[in-house]
């Protein structure tokens, strides 16, 4: 039954509406109390020939079929004669206006030396293998650097604390104070209020009325923010939104963009809501008419409180709460997973009795950091377009959109997945309404749909030699989807540490009941939950929702005793603050309950969990059992750190009867409906049985208590069900329960196999998301900044013989040359190795990279243990592991033992145990034995991301297992050979093109390294077979530095610059160089001996290596040609060989990417060989004793010419204790290249700010390379 409303029974008419306004159609229920059958209306959204508002629209019709009497357009509604009327809704309006970028004109105030820093973000790329890098533009027009700075006074990896220092230190320090966190702040320069005042003038006199503002460490300082708002609520401006204010949660990055995106959509917002209101007589403000708004977190909030940031998700989060309410029973405690379907993309969510929230995402480009409910998105719907792209079925991303929409909806659009679902006949065009056509009133067209599909049908069987009919081409696009879909569902599941089978899927969304058996079998799912209202579920779920008000503060500090007795009585603040909102909406006091949560981590981890108080008070070891559960490891002994408080406060406004079908399920006596019930038939097609004459009901005709066996088709006004053969459909009152045979057994592979274009593509999902999930397990479960923010890591799946076969494509760097490293092993440990054994290595003749990188290598076991199935990998950049100096990449080493650790190869784990003593002597004894070498500075972090690594393989290794036990291992290889072949074809037919363009000409290019070293190529080309020799002949020879390159890196480098050249996407396999002869003689630069320094070969001269192929190829000028390498750190051996404790820590800075033939160079953005992100300026100071003074684009850098080359960047960091610094960088001498007559880029610059005896500083230019021991108070200066 409906829900009612707790208001005391009045006479007169209670009417609840619950309305969610989409992109395409707006979805309207009305609950009428008395009523049995509640209002449901759907229309378009934008309809400006019938309304001017659809909510309104709905409403109006909503109520004159409850009340019998007219409402007429040309009048506002007068709604006040009704004893109650609650309005819920969600809206796209916010999302809308973010996509197309329509938001108020917004100006940014920042800390100076930030102006540019949310341009910046990460400055990682959003496309890997774009040459063509398209950052999504800023939010804000103007920017004003405003005079103030504040720090954090100690740091994290201070290897000696003095706490009682600190403390004292803040007694008698004039410019220290304490953060709202706990923590130590230093004031180093107090605001400058007639400058922001002047500024602010300026803005408004420009016609500014909206603002943001975010200050560095304003999360936990917050008094500069609050001055600021103070004058410019004095100077007049509407809107002002402050960082510290709209979660007060450390990276300023994140923060910013989100203050930002705030003043964008919420004026926006605002004027929304007013021209809602002024469709009403009373303009809702009747005490009996209450209207709410639901938010990205999936409560509700009255119109006066709904903000533009918290409006993003508005609408799925009330399908969350939807398919939550409906779907999820707390006696049977079954998780659901929700799967909504839309026409452009897909949503997965998660509910196992209460919501998951995600507090940092993006969307459209931009990075929320606001509760929002943890919703996985993937771009496939309905709309998605069908491809057949060098050999494979491709679904997507692409969407047909509204306009022209699929081929069927009769405006030239292309095929879609709901053309193939049309074609198939799970969509039943006689029982649709005929709004298609450019007149809007035809039917959809099943003839368009079958001539494309056989049309296509004869291509690919001419293209593969195959004679697949259309019908299978179009259920092969379907798996494909399928397979597609299923990603972020195991993503959801699997990836955290759930198993995906025990849950029950609750289906929603326009499309979704005719993929819900399929998505369900392939994820072994058994109960598949479609409610009446599924195709306005979000709708629904707004009618089942809470009012919610959060508080969060930051913390800081340990979990013990002492400190919960000062966090509880911060938490009873909160509790105040939320029940003093939720009461001024008129929510009842004993309606409201709270939900406290602890935002907690691991000391010297990042691996936050927010943890909601457990019903025994005890958090620390619901922590412990939760780290367990998500990480599959715990430090035990490890203190636990306390990073923020917040409190939800939830008010009851309904009493929602639970609508779980479970109960109903138990007590219902079932009838099995027969094929003479039918309400009509179609002919469907299905993978088991060809065409199939298929009954099909009305749902609306179904006898609660009924039970159909597929294959059926059952429809209403707004959703097709689809049930499979062998699956059952039950009618219930408010639901269809389908239940999914358990799989299939293994198929029978004992003939020869014949390679099927649509298995070949759900295969390559199915490697690639085992890849994927091993680097979010590899993510998660590190410790390291730099494999944890950063992601400089890589995962990949290997052949039995070490060939690669899928890699989650991280860091280009690592494309290719996991895969000698992983044949190295394979050769070296044939026979010798056992289950439960995983071997380490780095050594660049043992394919290694640079020592920094060490890679975990585990073989996969068949089901007796005997024989090696596949080999799985993990590599990650450990950011120290000894050597000379600390961070491990010194500018100034010569030979190969002065960078730290080096290992030919061991167990690292033997039969599942850890070998911590050899371990121990690979990164600190044999490292310290040579001289002026020290051994690691950061042994527990390097451990911990050891274990992660191997946390990672196991989980690789566990997901091929499963797949082989859903097919075959025969299947399996079979498949993962004929992927190989695939990306082969691809490379093959690319270098065909291009060499009959040459004229069979060879292409040459060469460029110079700094210090003179030549890099040359000749790339020959077969016409014939599509072979080609990459020949780097002519290359200098290897030099007494570390700018050396081992050979795996040129692989590398020519894989990332095939896969950016062909431009779509292929499988990232060793298919991909099988074309490919590379020829690099020994005792070269790119070849160079085993005792040859290689530190920068991997991140700099892999650089200069692609900037040499995509020369050769004409594909575009060059980029910055560099990674910019930084470190800094102290301790280790001191002179007298004694230990000192430290730390080292490094980070490469981004630069201009170069322009191509029709677009301009991007500015300050990592290009072409790595990816890897920067640290927030908040979390670097909050870490390590430095002060960044300054993050900015260098303005004109970049060449000119008809496409403009992207500038680099400004980076200028402050130490604030003696360090050792190394600079590493190139294109300090060379410039970047220009092509087509285009201007170079200028050169790199490094400045030394050094401070004399006397006091004076100087302004030194230290070149590209070198080693500095600098004192407090100093700087450098990168300019990229």
């Amino acid at each position: 039954m409906a829900p009612h409303i707790l208001d005391a029974e009045i006479e007169g008419l209670k009417i609840k509406i619950a309305i969610d306004r989409g992109g395409t159609f707006t979805d309207c229920l009305g609950i009428v109390e008395g009523r049995k059958d509640d209002i449901v209306i759907k229309l378009l959204s934008q309809d400006p020939a019938n309304y001017a508002d659809a909510p309104i629209e709905g409403i109006r019709r909503i109520l004159e079929q409850a009340t019998g009497k007219s409402f007429p357009r040309d009048q506002k509604l007068n709604t006040t004669d009704f004893t109650s009327l609650s309005i819920r809704m969600g809206t796209t309006v916010a999302t809308n206006a973010l996509l197309e970028r329509k938001g108020e004109r917004v100006a940014l105030l920042t800390t100076k030396g930030f102006k540019d820093a949310l341009q910046i973000g990460t400055q990682s790329r959003p496309k890997l293998f774009d040459l063509n890098i398209q950052r999504p533009d800023v939010l804000y027009e103007d920017v004003i650097e405003v005079d103030e700075r504040v720090t954090v006074e100690d740091y994290q990896q201070n290897p000696t604390p003095d706490r009682e220092a600190l403390l004292a230190s803040l007694e008698s320090g004039p410019n220290l104070t304490r953060g709202v966190s706990g923590e130590i702040i230093r004031v180093l320069q107090r605001l400058d209020e007639d400058k922001v005042r002047k500024d602010l003038q300026t803005l408004y006199a420009r016609g500014y009325r909206s603002i943001a503002v975010v200050l560095v460490h304003s999360y936990t300082y917050q008094d500069h923010e609050l001055r600021i708002r103070k004058i410019a609520e004095e100077l007049g401006f509407q809107h002002i939104s402050l960082s510290s204010q709209l979660l007060p949660m450390i990276k300023m990055t994140s923060r910013g963009a989100s203050a930002t995106a705030d003043a964008y959509l919420t004026p926006v917002i605002k004027r929304y809501i007013e021209g809602f209101r002024s469709g009403f007589k009373d303009g809702l403000r009747s005490t009996d008419t209450r209207c709410e708004f639901m938010q990205s977190d999936g409560g509700l909030v009255t119109f006066e409180k709904f903000s533009g940031l918290r409006a993003i998700l508005s609408g799925p989060a009330g399908g969350v709460v939807g398919h939550a309410r409906t779907s999820f029973d707390e006696v049977d405690d079954t998780p659901v997973i929700g799967f909504d379907m839309g026409g452009t993309s897909t949503d997965v969510s998660r509910y196992d009795g209460k919501f998951e929230h995600t507090f940092e995402s993006v969307t459209a480009g931009v990075t929320v950091m606001a509760p929002q409910l943890d919703i996985n998105t993937v771009a496939a719907g309905g709309g998605s377009i069908l491809f057949w792209r060098h050999g494979l079925f491709v679904v997507g991303p692409e969407s047909a959109g509204a306009h022209p929409g699929p081929a069927c909806y009769r405006k030239g659009g292309p095929l879609t997945v709901t053309d193939a679902n049309l074609f198939l006949g799970r969509l039943l065009p006689k029982h649709f309404p005929n709004i298609f056509g450019p007149g809007e009133d035809e039917p959809l067209d099943v003839d368009i749909t079958r001539k494309k599909f056989v049309e296509l049908a004869k291509q690919i069987n001419r293209e593969t030699g195959l004679s697949k009919s259309a019908e299978e081409i179009a259920l092969g696009f379907i798996e494909v989807a399928n397979e597609s879909m299923a990603k972020p569902i195991r993503a959801l599941t699997e990836a955290r540490g759930y198993e995906t089978a025990p849950h029950n899927l609750a289906c929603f969304g326009g499309a979704g009941g005719q993929h819900a058996c399929a998505i369900a079998s392939s994820l072994n799912i058994q109960t598949v939950i479609i409610h009446r209202y599924s195709s306005i579920l979000s709708a629904y779920g707004m009618a089942l929702a809470d009012a919610v008000h959060e508080a969060q503060e930051p913390a800081s500090g340990y979990l013990d005793n002492e400190a919960l007795v000062l966090i509880r009585q911060r938490i009873d603040i909160l509790k105040a603050k939320v029940h003093e909102e939720l009461m001024a909406e008129t929510i009842p006091a004993d309606q409201i309950h709270y939900e406290v949560y602890l935002n907690l981590r691991y000391k010297g981890t990042d691996n936050l969990l927010m943890i909601l108080n457990p019903e025994d008070g005890d958090f620390a070891s619901e922590f412990i059992k939760q780290h367990k559960r998500e990480f599959s490891f715990t430090f035990p002994g490890r203190p636990i750190v306390i990073e923020d408080i917040r409190v939800r406060g939830v008010g009851k406004s309904l009493s929602v009867p639970a609508e779980s079908p479970h109960e109903e399920l138990k007590t219902l006596k079932m009838i099995e409906l027969e094929q003479e019930s039918q309400d009509d038939s179609a002919t469907v097609y299905f993978a088991e049985t060809g065409h199939t004459t298929t009954p099909v009901f009305f749902l609306d005709a179904i006898k609660q208590g009924s039970l159909i066996r597929g294959p059926a088709v059952i429809i209403d006004k707004t959703q097709t069900i689809v049930v499979e053969p062998r699956a059952q459909a039950t009618v219930l009152s408010r639901h269809v329960v389908l239940k999914i045979p358990a799989q299939k057994a293994q198929e029978n592979s004992d003939g020869p196999l014949v390679a099927d274009p649509v298995r070949l593509s759900v295969f390559g999902y199915r490697f690639m998301s085992v890849a994927d999930q091993m680097s979010r397990m590899f993510q998660k479960t590190s410790v390291s900044t730099n494999i944890k923010e950063r992601l400089d890591f890589s995962c990949a799946v290997f052949s039995p013989d070490g060939k690669l076969v899928a890699n989650a494509p991280n860091v280009p760097v690592h494309l290719g040359s996991m895969e000698y490293a992983v044949r190295y092993q394979h050769e070296q440990h044939e026979g010798k190795l056992h289950p439960g054994d995983h071997l380490c290595t780095n050594h660049p003749l043992a394919g290694g990279t640079h020592l920094p990188d060490i890679t975990i290598i585990t073989p996969v076991w068949d089901e007796e243990g005997k024989s090696i199935i596949f080999y799985v990998a993990s590599r990650g950049h450990h950011a120290e592991i000894g050597g000379i100096q600390p961070g491990s990449m010194p500018s100034n080493s010569r030979m190969l033992y002065e960078e730290g650790a080096m290992t030919m190869g061991f167990k690292i784990v033997s039969e599942d145990r850890f070998n911590e003593d050899v371990v121990r002597k690979f990164l600190y004894d044999e490292p310290a034995s040579y001289p002026g070498c020290s051994g690691t500075r950061t042994w527990n972090d390097n451990v911990s991301d050891l274990k992660a690594a191997i946390a990672a393989n196991q989980k690789g290794a566990q997901l091929l297992r499963s797949l082989v036990e859903d097919t075959s291992l025969k299947v399996v290889h079979f498949y993962m050979d004929a992927i190989k072949d695939n990306a082969e074809v691809a490379v093959r037919e690319y270098l065909n093109t291009v060499g009959k363009s040459s004229g069979g000409e060879p292409l040459r290019f060469s460029d110079f390294m700094d210090d003179g070293t030549e890099i040359c190529l000749e790339v020959r080309i077969d016409n014939e077979t599509g072979s080609a020799d990459f020949d780097f002949t002519g290359t200098g020879t290897e030099t007494f530095n570390c700018l050396n390159a081992p050979k795996a890196i040129a692989h590398s480098a020519i894989i990332y610059s095939l896969r950016c050249l062909i431009d779509v996407d292929i499988p990232l396999n060793q298919g991909c160089l099988a074309p490919c002869n590379v020829i690099i003689p020994s005792g070269t630069l790119l070849n160079p001996s085993g005792t040859a320094a290689v530190c920068a070969g991997n991140p700099i001269t892999s650089q200069r290596i692609t900037d040499v192929v995509l020369g050769a190829f004409n594909a575009c000028a060059a980029s910055q040609g560099c990674c910019n390498i930084v470190s800094f750190g102290m301790g280790g051996l001191d002179k007298d060989g004694n230990e000192v404790p430290g730390f080292g820590v490094g980070e490469t800075i981004c630069g201009g990417s170069g322009a191509g033939p029709t677009w301009h160079g991007t500015s300050a953005v990592h290009c072409h060989m790595t990816n890897t992100r920067i640290t927030d300026p908040e979390v670097y100071e909050l870490r390590y004793p430095v002060i960044l003074r300054q993050f900015s684009i260098r303005q004109g850098s970049g060449g000119k010419g008809r496409f403009r080359g992207g500038d680099g960047s400004i980076r200028e960091l402050e130490f604030r204790i003696p360090l050792s610094v190394s600079m590493l960088s190139e294109r300090r001498v060379c410039r970047p290249y220009g092509m087509a007559g285009g201007g170079e880029g200028q050169p790199g610059l490094n400045l030394y700010l050094r401070k004399e005896l006397d006091g004076s500083v100087r302004t030194i230019n230290i070149g590209g390379k070198m080693e500095l021991n600098v004192q407090p108070g100093e700087r450098l200066i990168i300019h990229t």
